[in-house]
Formats: C-alpha cells, sequence, structure tokens
C-alpha cells in the first residue's frame, strides 16, 4: 500500500506543476495528450481492482471507454473530465481503494492478469497492487515528459 501511496505522490506533484494549457497537447511522436494519461491512470487502477475482486464497483465508469488501452483522444465528444475533475479524483482515489485492499492482499485471483505475450503472470492482489504502482510510476514519466514538449 505504501507503494501506491508513492506512486499517487509523485504523479501528483508532477501534475500540478502541468499548465492548464498542456492538458490537451498532443506532440508528434506522442499517443496520447497529459488528459489521456491522468485518466488512464484512474481507469486502470478501477479496473484492475475490479477485475481482480469482483465486488470492488469501479468509480466514474463511464470514463472507462475514454481511457482504457488502444483509445485516443482522436476519438472523444464533448463529455471528458475536466482537469478539476481528473485531479480531484486522482487526489482522492486512495481514500476508497486502500480500505478496500486492506487485508485482501495475499487473496487469489479468480482469473490471472495475463500481460503480453505470457510474459508475466499475476495470479494475487500483492501483485496487482505492485503492478498498479509500477503503472502509474511509467504515466507519471510520460506525464512530465509531455508537459516539457507541448
Amino acid at each position: 500500500m505504501q507503494q501506491l501511496r508513492l506512486a499517487r505522490m509523485h504523479l501528483i506533484g508532477r501534475m500540478k506543476r502541468v499548465e492548464d494549457s498542456k492538458w490537451d497537447v498532443q506532440p508528434s511522436g506522442f499517443n496520447n495528450n497529459i488528459r489521456w494519461h491522468a485518466g488512464h491512470i484512474f481507469v486502470t487502477m478501477e479496473t484492475l481492482i475490479h477485475q481482480s475482486i469482483n465486488s470492488y464497483e469501479p468509480k466514474h465508469p463511464n470514463w472507462i471507454p475514454l481511457f482504457v488501452d488502444g483509445t485516443s483522444p482522436e476519438e472523444w465528444g464533448e463529455d471528458v473530465p475536466s482537469n478539476e475533475e481528473l485531479m480531484t479524483n486522482l487526489r482522492e482515489q486512495l481514500e476508497w481503494v486502500i480500505p478496500f485492499l486492506e487485508g485482501k492482499q495475499d487473496l487469489k485471483m479468480s482469473e490471472p492478469l495475463i500481460i503480453g505475450e505470457n510474459i508475466m503472470t499475476i495470479d494475487d492482489i500483492q501483485g496487482i497492487i505492485q503492478f498498479i504502482a509500477w503503472h502509474e510510476g511509467v504515466h507519471a514519466g510520460v506525464i512530465d515528459a509531455l508537459s516539457k514538449v507541448s
């Protein structure tokens, strides 16, 4: 759980430095923009926890089609969360996620998460927590890069 907190603290620190005007800029060579990465981080945590423990109900399920792997800002309509909505939810997400996960780290998943072409298999909640923290750090780095080149 400490890794989730550390990753989120790092992300929020990076996001605070991003100028509002840069959220929707998609520089050449990048597949998405800062808004997409922020939403993707939020949605990935929600969907992976739900996939791991089916009783977890993802917050903002209407955001999932906007931010899952393979989506793009080019496909969005007008109903996209604002900078403020995304930041508020990223700041508050661990307030409901961590209490839900506490005491469940050793649980086995009903279906393991297979990453890549069988490169890695995650079969317990602790593994999912570690993967989420790593994933968040990767996207925080991309957000940082985007904020510098856009």
